[in-house]
């Protein structure tokens, strides 16, 4: 966890979309009891053991409600923190769209922005097929490939901040 406060300034837009993005996450860890065995969500609970596949079904069992748990708490904070950024006028201009507005991230709520970021960020890799940083072919053509892209933008600064050895 950091000792720092961290201030992001992001855009009503910005915060509006990445309000949704997580709100379907969150949908997605809701449906694992429906939906069966999706991709993405074994993207973001990987396996234990890469080459023991009982000794990687059992630490599964023993670990994914726990993960899959935290990972919606830790939704729930970014969502809680994004709920005045992303609320918009029935009909907003362009310039209430794209005002600017500082989030505060206290220290204990930054590692929960990292986490769902990142992990919001393995569900569209997993959608799209980008594997060790490469696209599959077709996939910087997809709409979705800039969402990719944006989550890594806001994903990086926030770690360049968390990261800076200046106090």
């Amino acid at each position: 966890m950091t000792e720092r406060t961290v201030i992001m300034e992001i855009t009503r837009i910005e915060a509006a979309h990445m309000t949704t993005l997580i709100t379907q996450f969150v949908d997605l860890l809701d449906s694992r009891d429906t939906t069966g065995d999706d991709p993405a969500l074994g993207r973001i609970t990987p396996d234990g053991y890469a080459d023991d596949a009982h000794a990687a079904a059992e630490f599964r069992a023993m670990t994914e409600n726990d993960l899959l748990d935290r990972r919606r708490v830790d939704a729930g904070v970014v969502l809680s923190r994004l709920r005045e950024p992303a609320t918009l006028p029935d009909r907003p201009t362009d310039a209430v769209l794209r005002e600017s507005v500082a989030v505060t991230l206290p220290p204990d709520e930054v590692d929960a922005w990292l986490r769902t970021l990142a992990a919001v960020r393995l569900v569209l890799a997993e959608r799209l097929g980008v594997f060790d940083g490469a696209p599959d072919d077709g996939a910087e053509e997809d709409p979705r490939f800039g969402v990719y892209e944006w989550l890594g933008y806001r994903l990086d600064g926030l770690v360049a901040v968390v990261d800076d050895p200046r106090p």
